[in-house]
């Protein structure tokens, strides 16, 4: 009997077991699943980017140096680069964010870092030490650069200060919201040098007032939110922080709901308009739209429009 009794209780034993790993399994199947979303969510690992997908389609790049103010370090100037350039070839990701964390944008460039790599330019003599300098220069412009070149939109998002290199990278985005706190400065004058990586020639085409954009880069003054959005610099202007991330990433939903070959193609043109002539831009315009208005998309948005159908409805193809 009591041999019975105890095989039965090894049976009752084992079945309990197996009911146990049949619930256990879907919820450690559930924690691993959302565990591995999660890895996914952040992409790549850098050290002074945090790149997540924070929206369908929608990834958020952050300048991740609080502790330094967002000071733009030698490993800051090769990661935009390389972030931005994986972003272009990404066909998950339609537009972009890029802000700073902690208490402000970006302090501009870290002087105590990056100072050495200009005062101590190796060559033999004068000719090569300003040959290597200049090739130097021309890798820190391909930073912010690289912001143009991606096709996706790219949106600034501004807390705090925005110092020196911050001007020069928010000038190269696409759309730009700021809180209102923020305030801005192309500080390089007062550091004994000329802007020269992008603010003074791109500063021009997005604020449009020659006059002011002379007296900001001759002055170094602070240029404050109000005055930002008033002269076009900044589109829209936020209460704090959390709302103006809101607004962006809202902005960048919109943005990625929409066909993105008439998304890209209008960035590419935008581009390509303001740095030449009307009559070469238009030129270009039918260059490029010879092939492109033969896309699918076209077609969807047409017959979503007699079907009262909004464009966020609409599903198209990765490009």
């Amino acid at each position: 009997m009591a041999a019975a009794a105890g095989g039965s209780s090894a049976v009752l034993r084992g079945l309990l077991r197996r009911r146990l790993c049949v619930y256990c399994a879907p919820r450690l199947s559930s924690r691993l699943m959302s565990a591995e979303a999660k890895k996914q969510d952040t992409l790549d690992g850098y050290e002074t980017l945090k790149v997540e997908r924070v929206r369908e389609k929608v990834l958020h790049v952050e300048v991740n140096r609080p502790e330094k103010r967002n000071a733009m370090n030698a490993a800051f100037w090769r990661e935009m680069v390389e972030c931005f350039n994986k972003i272009a070839q990404d066909s998950e990701c339609r537009a972009v964010v890029v802000s700073g964390a902690g208490k402000m944008f970006s302090s501009g460039i870290d002087l105590m870092e990056m100072g050495s790599v200009f005062m101590m330019m190796e060559g033999d003599d004068t000719a090569r030490k300003s040959w290597n300098l200049r090739k130097k220069i021309r890798e820190y412009q391909e930073t912010f650069t690289v912001l143009e070149k991606c096709s996706k939109p790219v949106i600034a998002a501004i807390h705090g200060a925005c110092i020196g290199g911050g001007v020069n990278l928010i000038s190269a985005c696409d759309i730009r919201y700021c809180t209102q706190d923020a305030w801005f400065q192309v500080k390089e004058v007062d550091i004994g040098l000329a802007a020269d990586v992008g603010a003074l020639q791109r500063l021009p085409h997005a604020i449009g007032s020659r006059s002011l954009v002379n007296e900001l880069a001759f002055t170094a003054r602070k240029m404050m939110a109000p005055e930002a959005q008033s002269c076009g610099l900044v589109s829209r202007m936020f209460q704090d922080k959390e709302a103006m991330m809101q607004g962006a990433f809202d902005l960048a939903v919109e943005i990625a709901s929409k066909s993105p070959v008439a998304v890209q193609g209008t960035k590419i043109n935008l581009l390509y308009s303001r740095d030449h002539p009307v009559p070469d831009a238009l030129k270009y315009m039918a260059a490029w739209n010879m092939s492109m208005l033969q896309t699918e998309d076209i077609l969807k948005s047409a017959q979503a429009a007699i079907e009262k159908k909004t464009p966020k409805e609409l599903v198209f193809s990765k490009l």
